[in-house]
């Protein structure tokens, strides 16, 4: 038994040596092992870390945002501000306190007329004017240089109520709920001092109301003289020769600034006149105004429909009239809005326009009450 142990432990050393050591075998490679292996292939080649290649280093590159969203991201515009009541308030000056102890007279009942300036307009010197005094009715256009008044500031509303309805009688349940004191006589004596409403636009533009009316505060403050309690609104001479840094301390941003200097230095030099405002025509003040660095299309039309109180001004650029005169004309407001569309998503500006023609020439009433449509039951009106 021990010799044929011996042999075969013979034999097997022998062999051993001819053939050398054993190599190991590694197991074949599964199909989860190659899946594994291509993963992190990929994620090597995905990778922004920075790695080596023959000694060179290569720079990583940043993750790049995909085209289409990225220039839907750049042409997003928001949506201009509804005017009311913000900015509408802004512009405007109360004729009176509304205090019950409250002295001011009633105002005057003086011609008018839907194409020119309603408004009383002051100058920075408080001197007052209007289109027409009360001896002036009677004079033909061709000495006055006006159109022949049509109404008063006691009955234009109610002639521009009347009109609308009768246009429309889906309008009378929007008036009985609402009533658009701005064309009001009260409204029409409202002092409005040209500069100063302008100026008030431009501070308030893309800003709350309340981040409006304080711009505006400091604004006053920085010209009050030392001590004094009630301030007056700079006039365009003053705040020309002011230093833009000084006119930043109101809260304004630098362009802001350079806005409200240019408009002072278009009323010192005349190029912006209270007697143009006053008697121009609607398309001259619109011409005038538009020129003026900071004062956009829409912002000329609120200083026109709010400040000036000319009767025949229409938005088709605001969202807010938009919206209400599709409702009020039957459309699905909801569905538009959620269908999107632009800038015209609600409706288009030639649609907005053939169908507010007959409206005229009362068109900034009409506008006043379409911001109010959605407050009313259109279902009731439309019946």
């Amino acid at each position: 038994m021990s010799l044929r142990r011996s042999a075969r432990t013979a034999n097997m050393t022998t062999t051993s040596a001819e053939t050398g050591p054993a190599t190991k075998k590694r197991p074949a490679a599964t199909s989860d092992d190659a899946a594994t292996a291509t993963k992190k292939a990929k994620a090597s080649e995905k990778s922004p870390i920075a790695e080596k290649d023959d000694g060179v280093f290569k720079k990583p590159t940043a993750p790049a945002t995909p085209i289409r969203k990225r220039r839907a991201a750049a042409g997003k515009e928001p949506p201009p501000l509804t005017p009311t009541p913000s900015l509408v308030n802004v512009m405007r000056a109360p004729y009176s306190t509304g205090d019950i102890d409250d002295a001011t007279p009633p105002p005057e009942d003086r011609p008018v007329e839907p194409h020119i300036t309603n408004a009383a307009l002051v100058t920075p010197g408080g001197t007052q004017t209007v289109a027409y005094t009360n001896g002036l009715p009677d004079s033909s256009p061709s000495k006055t240089g006006l159109p022949r008044p049509t109404a008063t500031t006691g009955s234009l509303l109610d002639k521009a109520y009347a009109h609308l309805i009768s246009v429309d009688s889906n309008m009378a349940p929007l008036i009985a709920k609402h009533q658009c004191a701005i064309f009001s006589a009260k409204g029409l004596a409202e002092k409005i001092d040209p500069f100063r409403s302008l100026a008030s636009g431009i501070m308030g533009q893309q800003v709350s109301g309340a981040a409006a009316r304080s711009i505006k505060n400091k604004f006053i403050g920085l010209f009050a003289e030392e001590g004094a309690a009630n301030a007056g609104f700079p006039t365009p001479a003053v705040v020309a020769k002011t230093p833009i840094p000084r006119l930043r301390l109101a809260g304004l941003s630098e362009r802001k600034a350079e806005y409200i200097q240019g408009l002072a230095e278009k009323f010192t030099t005349g190029e912006l006149t209270n007697d143009m405002l006053m008697k121009g025509t609607d398309e001259e003040v619109m011409e005038k105004l538009i020129a003026v660095r900071g004062l956009g299309k829409w912002s000329v039309e609120m200083f026109m429909m709010f400040g000036l109180k000319r009767a025949d001004i229409l938005s088709t650029g605001d969202l807010g009239i938009q919206r209400g005169m599709a409702a009020f004309f039957g459309k699905d407001v909801k569905k538009l809005k959620a269908k999107g569309g632009g800038k015209w998503k609600y409706m288009s500006e030639q649609e907005m326009l053939d169908k507010s023609a007959p409206f005229a020439p009362y068109r900034s009433i009409f506008s006043w009450f379409m911001w109010r449509v959605e407050e009313v039951d259109v279902d009731v009106m439309q019946q």
